[in-house]
């Protein structure tokens, strides 16, 4: 059974960096949309950073500047990198898909119903 599994969260000390990966392989970009959201306790999750049509990049607006998204083709595995760790990133992140078609729009973080475990991220001083 496809699954989307998130590794690479832990404790990070603030201002330094981190990478989070989800492996993404049952996901393909050509027809599917790929995202990072972060969740705090007790609160709804939010967009972070996502691919969509095919693989162009789209930021929350409110977090541009130190996230950075990337992919690795081969086996179909995005990343996350935080840098530099503030303590607000203290959250869990999850990877989450969806198809290109269908309701609502990828870049925008919309409709993403398939979803990995999440990893949990603590930066600490």
């Amino acid at each position: 059974q496809r699954q989307l599994v998130e590794s690479g969260g832990g404790s990070v000390q603030a201002g330094g960096s981190l990478t989070l990966s989800c492996d993404a392989s049952g996901y393909p970009l050509d027809t599917y949309c790929l995202a990072w959201f972060r969740q705090y306790p007790d609160k709804q999750r939010e967009g972070v950073a996502n691919f969509y049509n095919g693989g162009k990049i789209n930021y929350n607006p409110h977090m541009k500047g130190r996230f950075t998204i990337s992919r690795e083709s081969a086996n179909n595995t995005i990343f996350l990198q935080i840098h530099p760790l503030s303590f607000e990133d203290s959250a869990m992140y999850y990877c989450a898909a969806r198809t290109s078609i269908g309701p609502g729009f990828c870049s925008e973080f919309q409709q993403y119903s398939i979803w990995g475990q999440g990893t949990q991220v603590i930066v600490s001083s």
